[in-house]
């Protein structure tokens, strides 16, 4: 290897188009011209910041996802690759989800929203992504729909932060009211025995029983944008909602709907879920980074595994992939991590 040049460490070990990787390098020597030219899967990666020992680079956009290589080049000697990272491959674009996408259990498909501005109706507001990677457009009926998510049966719901109302979606595309005036609806999500509770970002998470009555069940701060729902293999619910604050946590809300902090150090942290292990994820920054955060199931530590920018949400495939979506696009990685079962 040219100079005895070599990549130690890629940071986070994976990243979607535009995010940030720290690139740590040890043999080259300290120049005065400026960091190391860094080139990921032949193309040059435009640096942010770096040193003869390590190096900030954002992803550029690439053709193809998975494993691909990086090599550096010091002082216009080229040299050849000495590490990787594992890109994202986008699988829609010019779509606007403002929260997780969410896969149906019964095919494996993938629906992503196109939310819009608060009170912005387009014609297309729901699209669906087959497994092939084919790419429907759905439904146009809901204005601002948010947060998706399938009950126990298989049933479709969707939120709608313009009109308060939780949305039911049957097989032949028929949307139907559910439940209604639960104000700035935002998250959604079903606990093991089938409830469903609802986020209004204006400070009250709702409980739905089976004919669509709610009930005040836990009060939240206030959210700039959203509150978004997971429940957790302990069978509590863990909400996020964006403040002001820079420095915002993660809220768990026992089966009585007492809250306590589980993690705080996150800034803006919006879309989340759980692997089969317990570790949580989380669209967060974390000490100023971007991307999807991993926190430990005790909640006493966070990394950042995946690196991206204007990230809000994600979820996991049966097969393990996880799924990233940005306020503009949706992302594929192959990272061979099991989303939580609730049934």
């Amino acid at each position: 290897m040219s100079g005895g040049v070599n990549i130690q460490r890629v940071d986070p070990p994976a990243a979607i188009p535009g995010g940030e990787i720290a690139i740590d390098i040890t043999g080259a020597r300290p120049v005065s011209v400026g960091p190391p030219k860094i080139f990921i899967d032949n193309l040059e990666a435009h640096v942010v910041a770096g040193s003869s020992r390590r190096v900030l680079a954002l992803l550029p956009h690439l053709e193809r996802g998975g494993k691909v290589s990086i090599a550096v080049r010091h002082d216009d000697e080229t040299v050849r690759p000495s590490g990787s990272v594992l890109a994202g491959q986008r699988l829609a674009g010019h779509v606007h989800p403002v929260t997780n996408p969410t896969f149906d259990p019964a095919d494996g498909s993938l629906f992503v929203t196109r939310s819009g501005s608060r009170g912005e109706h387009v014609p297309v507001s729901l699209y669906r992504i087959h497994p092939d990677d084919r790419i429907e457009e759905f439904s146009g009926d809901i204005t601002n729909p948010t947060s998706i998510a399938f009950d126990g049966r298989g049933q479709m719901f969707i939120t709608s932060r313009f009109d308060g109302t939780v949305y039911r979606v049957s097989p032949l595309r028929e949307f139907a009211v559910f439940a209604s005036d639960l104000g700035i609806a935002t998250g959604l999500a079903f606990n093991v025995a089938g409830e469903m509770f609802v986020g209004d970002r204006s400070g009250t998470i709702f409980r739905i029983n089976e004919i669509g009555e709610a009930t005040a069940w836990a009060e939240h701060e206030p959210s700039v944008s959203a509150y978004h729902l997971a429940f957790g293999p302990d069978d509590a619910l863990y909400v996020t909602g964006p403040t002001v604050s820079s420095f915002d946590a993660i809220t768990r809300f026992d089966r009585l709907g007492t809250p306590s902090v589980f993690y705080r150090g996150l800034g803006r942290p919006q879309g989340l879920a759980f692997d089969r292990k317990g570790n949580l994820y989380v669209a967060a920054s974390l000490h100023g980074r971007r991307g999807i955060v991993r926190i430990t199931p005790d909640g006493t530590s966070a990394e950042l595994v995946v690196a991206g920018m204007n990230v809000v949400g994600l979820a996991f495939s049966s097969g393990g992939d996880m799924v990233v979506a940005t306020n503009d696009s949706v992302y594929s990685l192959p990272m061979d991590i099991r989303g939580i079962l609730l049934d």
